[in-house]
């Protein structure tokens, strides 16, 4: 068994280590527990920092290199402090029609930042995304990766103020929003008890479904 090295875990408290160690438990190679491991590290840090990477290394016994790969190639994974609030706005081809250029725009000047850069509070982040696989609700934004359906210029500038503000912030598909380090343990495998708030598919990804309902249509079935 490999253990972490009194230089490479120093700073984090055993606690973290031992949480490092337990997601490589989930996975029958070790190493496939890097990508969670990461969001695990930004959790803590705020980024992905050269300790967590050597930590990360170490628990694996694996490169810092090969980390620091994994970290540089994935765009999840921050090498500059992030925000309480990652609010990301999707600039791919549809959204970008339906409003998105224009929102971002707007929150670039709103906020006086421009792409990954965060406000001098420290509580946003904006970032301009590629497609989140909701089309059907373009403009879309995430903040925090919970879904902020049909967007416009206002709702997303009160969007930003409410963060900023404290204000308790719902998804358009119901979950709170919490903080970007709530997020990122959650996604490295520590669930926060709010699944069932959401997220949902809502009335534009469940027409298709509808429709085969209301005309009894059903799924061919396979031939043995």
């Amino acid at each position: 068994m490999v253990t972490t090295s009194p230089t490479n875990g120093a700073g984090f408290d055993a606690s973290v280590l031992a949480e490092l160690r337990e997601i490589t438990t989930r996975y029958p190679q070790a190493r496939s527990a890097l990508l969670p491991m990461l969001h695990l590290v930004q959790s803590v840090e705020g980024r992905v920092t050269s300790r967590g990477i050597e930590a990360c290394a170490d628990i694996l016994g694996i490169s810092a290199a090969e980390v620091s790969g994994v970290a540089t190639f994935y765009t999840m994974y921050k090498r500059r402090p992030v925000g309480e609030y990652h609010v990301g706005v999707c600039t791919n081809t549809l959204c970008a029609v339906m409003g998105g250029d224009e929102i971002f725009e707007r929150l670039k000047d709103h906020l006086d930042v421009g792409n990954d850069e965060t406000t001098d509070d420290g509580r946003i982040t904006l970032e301009h995304l590629e497609c989140n696989a909701a089309c059907d609700y373009a403009p879309v934004m995430m903040v925090n990766w919970e879904f902020m359906d049909n967007q416009t210029p206002e709702s997303a500038t009160r969007l930003v103020d409410d963060l900023r503000e404290g204000k308790e912030v719902r998804s358009t598909r119901g979950p709170r929003i919490c903080t970007w380090r709530e997020a990122e343990r959650v996604l490295a495998g520590f669930p926060d008890d709010r699944a069932d708030e959401g997220p949902a598919a809502g009335p534009a990804s469940l027409l298709g479904l509808q429709i085969a309902r209301e005309n009894g249509w059903t799924a061919p079935r396979q031939r043995p």
